[in-house]
């Protein structure tokens, strides 16, 4: 007997704080579409996803406006932002329109990819997507990793974490 789909999801009631409470990193995440246009924004669902050779996952909401950039320059960067840095979730958080600068003001460096990288921060990752796969209303992107630096917070801070009281929205 096959089941309707209410049958199997679970109650919105416990699923939203209890999904919420899936502890995930801050990053702020670089993109651009080869032709010198970039943006940043804030990123919690990125994931180590392989040792040899090493690569993350970077879910991605289907809407951002930037998306189709990745078909163009299917790169991507990281900066992993420190627990102390609550001035990078107030610059980022509010997201940046197209033609809005996100790294104004801030020092950045760039490493292999040309993309901005924060000159403070744990460190950051930087690589190719190899792969991408559609999930619900977002899109998960593998990333091999090409290469890493780290950052003058790496040794004196702990990373952010982000824990949401909904796991249903940001």
């Amino acid at each position: 007997m096959m089941s309707t789909p209410s049958e199997v999801t679970p109650p919105q009631d416990p699923l939203a704080p209890v999904l919420g409470r899936v502890a995930s990193g801050v990053f702020i995440l670089t993109v651009g579409d080869g032709q010198g246009n970039e943006t940043g924004m804030l990123a919690s669902w990125v994931q180590q996803a392989g040792f040899d050779p090493p690569a993350v996952t970077v879910a991605v909401n289907r809407d951002r406006w930037w998306r189709p950039w990745l078909d163009a320059h299917p790169r991507m960067a990281l900066s992993i932002i420190a627990s102390t840095q609550k001035e990078m979730l107030r610059h980022f958080g509010k997201g940046f329109a197209k033609d809005e600068a996100a790294f104004a003001n801030l020092e950045i460096t760039r490493g292999s990819t040309g993309l901005p990288l924060l000159a403070r921060s744990i460190g950051t990752l930087e690589g190719k997507i190899v792969s991408r796969m559609a999930s619900g209303d977002h899109e998960i992107c593998l990333v091999q990793i090409e290469s890493a630096t780290t950052g003058p917070l790496l040794e004196g801070d702990t990373p952010m974490v982000h824990i949401r009281k909904s796991g249903l929205r940001y």
